[in-house]
Order: C-alpha cells, then sequence, then structure tokens
C-alpha cells in the first residue's frame, strides 16, 4: 500500500511539472506573440507608411506560400519575416529614411545596412531564426546583384524571395509625400520585367494572380486607385 500511495504521489507530481512546462512556454508563445505586435506597432510610429504595409506583406506573404505550396511549418516564420522584415529602419536617421529627393552614395550604403539590422534584432528571440535569414535577404536579386549577401538563385532563401516581390509591389503602388502610387497595370509590368533578374518567376507569377484578383480591396487599403486593371 505505502508504495501504491508513493507511486501515486510521484505520478501527481509528474503530471504538475508537465502542466506547469505547459503552461511556461504557452506563456512564452504569448509574450513572443505580443512582442512581434510591439515591434509592428513601433514600426508604425517610426513610419506611418510602414506598419500598415508590413501587416498586408504578412498576409500576402502566406497566401503566395500556398499558392506556391510551401511546407505550412514554415508558414509562420515567413509571417513573421513579412511582418518585421523594416524593423532594421528604425537604425536608419531620419533624414535618410525620409528624404524626398536622391540618396547619396554614402546614404544609400546606410539605407542598405537595415535588412542586417533587423536581422541582428530577429535573430535574438529563441525559434526565429528562419525569420531573421528571411528578414536578411530580402534585398537580394535572383541574378545575384542584390544586397547583403549577393545570393543567387535558390541560394536564396525562399521566405526572402517572397517577401521581396510582395514588398517591391505594394511599395510601387503605395503613395507616398513625394510621388503617387503607380497602377496596377504599370507595378505589374514591373514586376514581370524584374522576374529572373530581380524576382523569382515563380513567386511573381503566383502574387499576380493574387494581386489581380483582389485588386480594388489592396488599392483600398493603399489608399491609392488601382485606375487600370489587367
Amino acid at each position: 500500500m505505502a508504495t501504491q500511495g508513493h507511486d501515486w504521489l510521484t505520478e501527481s507530481s509528474d503530471m504538475e511539472s508537465l502542466l506547469r512546462v505547459k503552461e511556461l512556454e504557452e506563456q512564452q508563445r504569448a509574450l513572443l506573440k505580443s512582442t512581434i505586435c510591439a515591434f509592428n506597432q513601433l514600426l508604425d510610429l517610426r513610419d506611418l507608411n510602414t506598419g500598415v504595409h508590413s501587416t498586408r506583406l504578412a498576409e500576402w506573404a502566406v497566401r503566395v506560400a500556398r499558392k506556391i505550396q510551401l511546407e505550412e511549418t514554415d508558414f509562420y516564420q515567413l509571417e513573421v519575416a513579412a511582418l518585421l522584415h523594416d524593423i532594421g529602419k528604425i537604425g536608419v536617421p531620419d533624414a535618410i529614411l525620409k528624404k524626398e529627393g536622391k540618396l547619396t552614395d554614402e546614404e544609400r550604403a546606410l539605407m542598405n545596412k537595415h535588412p542586417e539590422y533587423s536581422w541582428s534584432i530577429l535573430r535574438l528571440f529563441p525559434g526565429l531564426d528562419k525569420a531573421s535569414l528571411y528578414a536578411l535577404h530580402h534585398h537580394e536579386s535572383y541574378d545575384g546583384t542584390g544586397y547583403p549577401g549577393g545570393l543567387k538563385g535558390e541560394e536564396i532563401p525562399i521566405g526572402s524571395r517572397i517577401v521581396s516581390v510582395i514588398d517591391a509591389y505594394d511599395a510601387m503602388i503605395s503613395n507616398r509625400c513625394y510621388r503617387k502610387g503607380l497602377l496596377h497595370e504599370e507595378a505589374v509590368r514591373r514586376l514581370n520585367a524584374g522576374s529572373g533578374s530581380q524576382f523569382d518567376p515563380l513567386v511573381v507569377q503566383a502574387f499576380v494572380e493574387i494581386a489581380s484578383q483582389e485588386i480594388q480591396e489592396v488599392f483600398a487599403a493603399t489608399g491609392s486607385s488601382p485606375a487600370a486593371v489587367i
């Protein structure tokens, strides 16, 4: 009887420990989610265009991933990367970040550091290794002429290739204080022109299909006009 009682106490203690571990894991996930949301809010405060832009990209990124049949296990990493790929811009001075004219070579070099800044921030969070790499390489070009690593083709992480396409499209169609957003038709033309050089052709094809199907909603979110739609 004593042995049975001891076994019951041991099992009870093990169950309590397991429940406590699960509780702590859930708290950690909730904290990470809150932190990611807080960082996105920080982007919104830093640059009123960037925060909303990043939220839109996070939604598009997952939809492109589904369309090209990526593993669902990577969706979360991709969503975080799309949401916070520009977090490194908090390290870029306003005089450069919000400059209306052409950047000097020195200013461009500093601006081009923002993916590395994003990586240095995201890599500090446990479990976001892929997300940090996706953010680091979102300005690589498919032909190897991008930065910071000069990666080419499938050397570039697929998450980075997705963010690159949707980031470029969203930037082209969005209104800025110094210019009006492009028409959907022109933005798509530029994506297609860069397919195989700047952009992954598979990602371009998948995203253009998504954007063209939802053009009215897309332009309502950016505050611009779709005008000519292909």
